[in-house]
C-alpha cells in the first residue's frame, strides 16, 4: 500500500504509547520548554484501558518528575502496611523472613495502586501543561526518512477489509513526524521490535526473557480485608515445571489484586499457565481469602525479566526506546514502574538538550548513558543475576544464590560476576514427545473460571470484520510442525483462548481467535517456531480494563 497518500503533522517530539514512561517524558519534556509540541499516541481507547489496575509502586520514579503529586491529587493513598513472603507446599505453606533480604527488597515507603487510575491522572497532568494526547490512535508503521532515520509513525489507520485491503470507508491515518520519536509501547511492542531489529539493538546483549503475568481483581469480605496488605508467593502450583510465583495485593475499597506470573522460559509444552493460575487460587491460604467473594476483572501482559543482561541498545537515529521496550523490571522486587517513569524523564532531558542545540533525527546518547550509569542502572544491576541464576540453578538454589549475589552487590561486588541468561524462551520449549502431559483440574465457577469466561471480564473487544493483527509467517508450521512436534501449545500458553485447533472436514485447521486478544504478547515470544507476529489492531480495539 506504498501508493497511499498520508496528511502529516510535525512536532518536536512524537510519544507512542501513554503508560507511565511515555507520560514522564511528556510531562517532562514540557516542564523543561512549555513551547515544545508533544504528542502522545495511545492505541487503548482511553487512557489507562490497556493497563490492568494493581501494582507495588515505588514513587521514586514519581518524586522525581512531580515532586508535589500528594498535593496534586494523585490517586496513591494505599501505603504498604505489611509484607509477607510465603513459600507454599499443595496443603500449607512457609513464612520467609524479610530480615536475611537486603533493604531494597523493603516495600516499605511504597505504595499499592491501580496503575491505570495513576496513568489517568499523569494524562490530567501532561494535558494541563499542553501535551496533545490521542487514545483510540494505534501506530502501525514506522515513517523513515532519507538516511534510515526514524521520522515518525503512522497512526490511524481505519477501514482495512479482512483481507487487509481498504473497505468502503478506509481511512489511510496520518504520519505523525518528530524531530525525535520515543517508543514507550510496553513488552514487545510491534514498532519496538522493529527498530530493535532493524538496527541490530540486541547485538552484544542477552536475549529478552519474558513472564506472563495474569491478573484477577477482586471483592472479597470485608471481614477478610486488609488494606494495605502485600504477599508475595512461591513454590506450588509451579514446583519444577516453571519458575515463578503469584501475590496478593490489598488495595483499598474490599479490593484484592491477585496476580500470577509464569516464566515463559518453561520446557514442557503442555504447561497451561492460565490453568496454573486457576488452580493457585484452591490452595487453602488463597481460597479462604477469596470464598464469598467475587471477581470483577482480569487480564493478562507479558513482563520483561531479562534485567541489565538483556538491555538492548536504547537509541537508534532518531528514536528512542523506553520503559518496558526496553525492558527495565526489577524481577525480585516485581517493580518496573518507577523505572519506567525514570526513563521517561531522561529521554526527555536528552531530547530537550539536543532540541535546544539545533539536532534531529539523530542517537540520544545522553540517554543510554543516563539510563545504564544513573539510577536505572544501578537499580537493575544489584539483581541481575537472579534471574539467570533462578533459570539455572531452580527455585531454591535462587533464593540462597540470588539472596547471597544481591547482598553482595549491595557492596559494590559479586561472586559471580554476571551470569548470562541462556537461549530465548521459545528456544527453550521442547518436544512433546519428552514431557507428560499434565491434568488440571476442571474449574468450579467460584474460585476458578474457564478461560473464555474470564476473558469476559478483560473487556476486550476487535471489529471481526478488520484484518488479525495475529500474523503468521507462515500458514502450515501450526500443524505441520507446532502440533506435531509440540502438541500446539498456542493453545495452552495464550491466557485468552484464541488459537485452536479444530477438526474439519477429516482436516486439522488452526483457527486464529483474535477478537479474544487481551494483548498479553505471550504467542510472539514463545511459540517454537516464531511463527506469530503481533501487530496492532485498528482504532482502540483490545481490553477496555474498568476504572477502579
Amino acid at each position: 500500500m506504498a501508493e497511499i497518500e498520508r496528511e502529516s503533522m510535525e512536532y518536536d517530539v512524537v510519544i507512542v504509547g501513554a503508560g507511565p514512561a511515555g507520560l514522564s517524558a511528556a510531562i517532562r519534556l514540557k516542564q523543561l520548554d512549555a513551547d515544545l509540541n508533544v504528542v502522545v499516541l495511545e492505541k487503548g481507547s482511553e487512557v489507562g484501558a490497556h493497563i490492568l489496575s494493581g501494582a507495588v509502586l515505588d514513587p521514586c520514579g514519581l518524586d522525581a518528575l512531580i515532586p508535589d503529586w500528594k498535593e496534586k491529587g494523585a490517586p496513591i493513598s494505599v501505603p504498604v502496611k505489611e509484607d509477607k513472603f510465603y513459600l507454599l507446599g499443595e496443603a500449607g505453606k512457609v513464612s520467609i523472613p524479610h530480615w536475611p533480604m537486603p533493604k531494597f527488597m523493603s516495600n516499605e515507603g511504597n505504595y499499592i495502586v491501580s496503575m491505570g487510575n495513576v496513568c489517568r491522572w499523569m494524562a490530567e497532568q501532561a494535558e494541563a501543561l499542553g501535551v496533545e494526547i490521542f487514545p483510540g490512535m494505534a501506530c502501525s508503521e514506522l515513517v523513515y526518512g532519507d538516511k534510515g532515520e526514524i521520522r515518525g509513525v503512522v497512526a490511524g489507520e481505519f477501514g482495512k477489509e479482512a483481507d487487509g485491503t481498504p473497505g468502503p470507508g478506509y481511512e489511510p491515518g496520518m504520519e505523525l513526524l518528530g524531530k525525535y520519536v520515543f517508543l514507550s509501547e510496553g513488552v514487545r511492542g510491534s514498532l519496538s521490535k522493529e527498530v530493535i531489529e532493524t538496527y541490530n539493538l540486541s547485538d552484544g546483549h542477552c536475549p529478552q526473557k519474558f513472564g506472563l503475568g495474569m491478573k484477577e481483581i477482586w471483592e472479597i469480605d470485608p471481614a477478610k480485608h486488609s488494606e494495605g496488605r502485600v504477599e508475595h508467593t512461591m513454590g506450588w502450583p509451579l514446583g519444577g515445571n516453571a519458575g515463578g510465583g503469584a501475590f496478593i495485593y490489598h488495595l483499598e475499597n474490599n479490593q484484592v489484586y491477585v496476580g500470577f506470573v509464569v516464566h515463559l522460559n518453561y520446557k514442557n509444552p503442555h504447561l497451561y499457565p492460565y490453568m496454573e493460575f486457576q488452580r493457585f487460587k484452591h490452595h487453602p491460604h488463597v481460597a479462604e481469602l477469596l470464598e464469598g467473594g467475587k471477581r470483577v476483572a482480569y487480564g493478562a501482559r507479558a513482563i520483561s525479566e531479562g534485567g541489565y543482561q538483556s538491555m538492548p541498545k536504547m537509541v537508534a537515529p532518531g528514536v528512542a526506546l523506553l520503559g518496558c521496550s526496553v525492558g527495565l523490571v526489577n524481577v525480585p522486587r516485581i517493580k518496573g514502574n518507577h523505572n519506567a517513569m525514570l526513563s521517561g524523564k531522561a529521554a526527555a532531558e536528552a531530547a530537550f538538550e539536543a532540541i535546544q542545540a539545533g539536532r534531529a533525527s539523530d542517537e540520544l546518547t545522553a540517554y543510554e548513558t543516563e539510563v545504564r550509569e544513573g539510577a536505572i542502572g544501578k537499580d537493575l544491576w544489584k539483581v541481575r543475576n537472579v534471574k539467570p541464576l533462578w533459570s539455572k540453578t531452580g527455585l531454591f538454589g535462587s533464593l540462597a544464590l540470588g539472596g547471597l549475589d544481591m547482598w553482595t552487590n549491595s557492596f559494590g561486588f559479586s561472586l559471580f560476576g554476571t551470569v548470562k541468561h541462556g537461549k530465548s524462551d521459545a528456544a527453550s520449549t521442547e518436544m512433546a514427545a519428552g514431557h507428560q502431559p499434565i491434568d488440571y483440574p476442571k474449574p468450579d465457577g467460584k474460585l476458578s473460571f474457564d478461560r473464555l469466561t474470564n476473558v469476559a471480564f478483560s473487556f476486550t473487544n476487535h471489529e471481526e470484520s478488520q484484518p488479525a493483527h495475529l500474523k503468521l509467517k507462515d500458514n502450515r508450521v501450526p500443524v505441520l510442525d507446532n502440533l506435531p512436534k509440540y502438541a500446539g501449545p498456542s493453545q495452552r500458553y495464550c491466557p485468552a483462548g484464541v488459537y485452536e485447533f479444530v477438526e474439519k472436514d477429516g482436516k486439522t485447521e488452526f483457527v486464529i481467535n483474535f477478537q479474544n486478544c487481551v494483548h498479553c504478547k505471550t504467542c510472539d515470544i514463545k511459540d517454537p517456531s516464531q511463527n506469530i507476529t503481533w501487530t496492532v489492531p485498528q482504532g482502540g480495539d483490545g481490553p477496555n480494563y474498568p476504572n477502579m
